[in-house]
């Protein structure tokens, strides 16, 4: 996947006016020192501050109204009179915020007898008849007529972007047409004068019949005789005149040329020096320049700079040139070298650094000559000592930005050696929070799609087969084609992906809740669990008893034993032996045995399956938890610590390994046996947080169904009151099975279940499964709405958007075979169902670490499996604890339905669940 624009340059026009005015309404009054009023300048300031920073235009400018008459009142003399004059206090800001924008180091621009859209619309044009795009930061309605294929707008509160579609939506008319509307409709704010009675809707439906202004005045003798036709015979030349008003002049001589707004490094001390002027400590402080004088780096052009020639640094000397590299720029690539995949136990064996693309070293700091080895000078490296020394200040100073592939790794590995690294970006999750489920997110897979290289593999480093190196005994100088190149790839992906983050409307997904993630993560890995290697050990026993009684007992049915381990021996005594129906062969001409044939046949009353499906069930359990859990344990900690995965699920939900605790079963008793191998510390418990029902709450929200929000709302039970109102019964008195029907719809349609599925799954006729779902679709059209509309939108886009804005990518949307496409249908309909949940449970861990601090508690994050979250506290705590837990969790999002927590504390997991 290429980006011809991510090359191009790019224009950012900030609306500056408007920038003023927001700020002047939007916050209390402030002074200065001197008595000036300083509200809006402060918030302009902060606005321009946060745009500044995540930017990712060549060229930049802020544009603004050098008076309030233009050439405009000389058209109309009426035009803006009735406006009224700015407040006092406001006044002495303007000239404020113009110095703003000089310190800054952004040019300033403003023309005497044009407003500042229209040198917005001269500059725009200008730059797309140069082979520019531009980006017009503002939501003011008269620039979305310069919308088009080359320039879009950027709402700088909601950070939404507006281009011809949003364009469409508000005016019903494409961007080209919008000055025809506005000149039918006129517009009271800017007195223009328009055609009375004319609104948006009757505006915008006369342009689409009749083409433009002209042709609908042309037309309006001949329409039927109307208060509407007259008022457009009547108000005929102050349409024309109201035309003149609202269009852009695209025609002004430039105060600057094009070439003087390339985008610059901002005059750093002037700007510390005219914020504290100011009396802006505040903002100085949030942008790092209370320290030494920091540079803003200028983003390289990431363009086919060659990958490889990197340097090996031995000395003291060396390495020192290359920090103050990474200092002068501001930016710097970083790929840690640990001597394991288990970042969590790994040691720090040495550092690669990226300046510029192309430009990277590796920092030797732990490799060891194994003994037989000729030449250990192939090993000289700077003492540890020393060159963690030197490194620490540069990975842990404010200014400068570190740009890592898995900051997690990084930062577990790096805080064995007691080194910290901050502030981190993250290219693996940039690429994630755009792209999740579009195509890996594994370095090697990054450095293909976007670069056409092939990473240096370890293998190509440590050799293979019985000649592999342990990573440690690598010479430095083999070790540094891969780091080296690690730090590079990091480098360059940042400078390529972050700017696209806002393109995609992903920089909130990313700054908020992905990167923000990552320290917590690291530290729930590093907490691990306890678990209880006896209660382990007896269950396992157990399983393996109760697995021989069934092996009989199967065998017994089948009249002889089998290897019930080879799905090849089951399926010849399932249909070649047993002759039991509906199976089904494989290419490899054997037949299919998964969970779902068996099921099938045991649903069928047919014992020697049903049997079967629970031994492979109690032997997956066994080897998949009480044995594994067992090699698991950390011996220096007496704990397990799986793994979290972020970017693997195209959802955005979390994963976990070695080992995986999402999948034990929920509701079974050998699940809740599972659970009960998980303990707390002695004098703690743990303690369970779970949402309740938490994605059919967002299916109510997404798909606005009025039954469901206030069954919710009041706390009804939703899978009675769904019974209720699809089989016309009463909750009152309502039985069981009933409701358990409902139960299965309401859970089955949130992952596109079937007739067929749901049959299976209440052991009823698919006709009358059918007719079940058709009831639930017509007492809620709304869902049908919601399905049809969601799987629209995963054809047309490729992906859907949870509620919160996370794509989430299907890429079998257009599978020609009808079988895949069915399934990513499904998948499209349930993605932001469980993707909101994803994003409402990521929210609420990103906030919890702070508030149990805040409330004196000392609870530590233990556990994150799809709705719950696990914590260890002290038994005087725990209460205390699942308040806090449940408070936050519950205010994690806004929802048209409330949030619901459950929680619960035990000595095991178990008791607490």
């Amino acid at each position: 996947m290429t980006d011809v624009s991510a090359s191009q340059p790019h224009l950012i026009l900030i609306d500056g006016s408007g920038f003023i005015f927001r700020a002047f309404h939007a916050l209390p009054p402030m002074t200065r020192k001197d008595g000036t009023p300083v509200n809006a300048v402060f918030g302009f300031t902060n606005m321009l501050a946060r745009l500044l920073q995540n930017h990712e235009g060549t060229h930049i400018a802020v544009i603004f109204d050098a008076g309030r008459t233009t050439f405009r009142n000389t058209l109309y003399a009426d035009y803006k009179a009735h406006r009224p004059d700015p407040p006092d206090e406001l006044i002495p800001q303007f000239a404020l915020v113009r110095e703003a924008t000089v310190a800054f180091g952004v040019p300033a621009i403003e023309l005497a007898d044009y407003e500042a859209d229209d040198l917005i619309a001269s500059y725009a044009t200008a730059a797309v008849a140069a082979g520019m795009r531009v980006t017009i930061v503002s939501s003011d309605k008269d620039l979305m007529q310069l919308v088009g294929e080359h320039v879009m707008m950027q709402d700088p509160i909601k950070q939404k972007p507006i281009g011809p579609a949003e364009v469409m939506e508000k005016f019903g008319v494409p961007p080209a047409k919008v000055i025809d509307v506005q000149a039918l409709m006129g517009d009271s704010v800017d007195n223009v004068p328009g055609v009375p009675g004319i609104g948006p809707k009757n505006a915008s439906q006369l342009i689409i019949e009749f083409g433009d202004l002209e042709g609908v005045l042309a037309a309006a003798p001949g329409m039927k005789p109307s208060k509407r036709r007259d008022m457009l015979i009547q108000h005929a030349e102050a349409a024309r005149i109201s035309r003149k008003l609202v269009e852009l002049c695209c025609t002004v001589d430039l105060p600057l040329p094009l070439e003087a707004l390339i985008a610059r490094d901002a005059i750093r001390p002037e700007l510390v020096s005219w914020l504290l002027d100011q009396g802006f400590r505040s903002t100085v402080n949030r942008l790092g320049l209370d320290g030494p004088v920091p540079v803003t780096p200028t983003p390289p052009a990431v363009g086919a700079e060659t990958f490889g020639a990197y340097e090996c640094v031995t000395s003291l000397e060396v390495l020192q040139v290359w920090l103050a590299q990474a200092m002068a720029g501001g930016t710097l690539g970083v790929h840690v070298q640990g001597d394991r995949i288990d970042a969590r136990r790994a040691t720090l064996l040495g550092i690669g650094l990226c300046v510029a693309p192309g430009r990277a070293c590796y920092v030797p700091l732990g490799h060891a000559a194994p003994e037989l080895l000729a030449d250990p000078a192939e090993f000289a490296q700077i003492p540890l000592a020393d060159a963690l020394a030197a490194l620490a200040p540069v990975l842990a100073h404010p200014s400068v930005q570190k740009i890592v592939y898995d900051a997690k790794a990084a930062l577990l590995t790096l805080d064995r050696a007691g080194v910290a690294l901050d502030p981190v970006d993250d290219v693996m999750m940039m690429s994630y929070a755009q792209e999740a489920g579009a195509h890996g997110h594994a370095l090697s897979d990054l450095a293909t799609l976007h670069f056409a290289h092939s990473v240096t593999t370890l293998d190509a480093v440590t050799g293979t087969g019985r000649a592999r190196l342990a990573m440690a005994q690598v010479p430095p100088a083999r070790a540094t084609a891969h780091s080296a190149e690690g730090a590079d790839l990091a480098f360059r992906l940042a400078h390529l992906l972050r700017p696209r983050l806002r393109l995609t409307r992903s920089l909130a997904t990313y700054q908020r809740v992905d990167q923000r993630l990552v320290p917590v993560l690291m530290r729930m890995e590093q907490a691990g669990v306890k678990v209880d290697e006896a209660e382990l050990r007896r269950m396992s026993a157990d399983f393996a008893a109760r697995m021989v009684v069934m092996e009989k007992e199967i065998f017994g049915l089948a009249g002889h034993p089998f290897n019930l381990g080879s799905a090849k021996q089951v399926g010849e005594v399932l249909f070649d032996e047993q002759k039991l129906p509906g199976g089904k062969r494989l290419p490899s001409g054997t037949w299919s045995t998964d969970a779902s044939v068996l099921q099938e046949l045991a649903d069928q009353g047919h014992a020697l399956p049903a049997l079967t499906l629970e031994h492979r069930q109690l032997a997956k359990l066994r080897s998949t938890y009480t044995e594994a859990l067992v090699d698991e344990i950390d011996r220096t900690t007496g704990r397990v610590h799986t793994r979290f995965a972020q970017a693997v699920a195209s959802t955005g939900r979390l994963s976990s390994t070695e080992p995986n605790l999402q999948n034990i079963p929920i509701r079974t008793e050998e699940g809740a046996r599972i659970r009960k191998a998980f303990i707390a510390e002695p004098g703690h418990v743990l303690v369970s947080c779970d949402y309740s029902q938490i994605e059919l709450r967002l299916m109510a929200h997404v798909a606005d169904i009025p039954a469901l929000k206030e069954a919710f709302a009041t706390g009804q039970d939703i899978h009675a009151r769904t019974a209720s109102e699809v089989f016309g019964v009463p909750i009152e008195g309502m039985d069981r099975t009933t409701r358990n029907r409902a139960k299965a719809i309401n859970f089955g349609i949130i992952y596109g279940i079937s007739a067929f599925g749901l049959a299976r799954q209440l052991s009823i006729e698919a006709g009358e499964a059918r007719d079940y779902i058709a009831a639930y679709f017509d007492r809620y059209p709304g869902i049908r709405a919601y399905m049809e509309r969601t799987k629209e939108e995963a054809r047309i886009n490729g992906y859907v958007l949870t509620p919160f804005g996370r794509r989430c990518w299907v890429p079998g949307i257009a599978d020609r075979t009808p079988q895949k496409r069915a399934y990513a249908e499904r998948q499209a309909i349930n993605a932001p169902l469980q993707g909101g949940a994803a994003d409402v449970i990521k929210a609420a861990m990103v906030q919890l670490p702070r508030a149990l601090a805040d409330a004196g508690l000392q609870a530590r994050l233990l556990l994150q499996v799809h709705d719950e979250l696990l914590f260890e506290a002290t038994v005087e705590q725990a209460a205390a604890t699942a308040a806090v837990a449940k408070r936050v969790m519950e205010g994690a999002a806004s929802l048209s339905v409330p949030l619901v927590v459950e929680t619960g504390f035990g000595a095991t997991w178990s008791e607490a669940h």
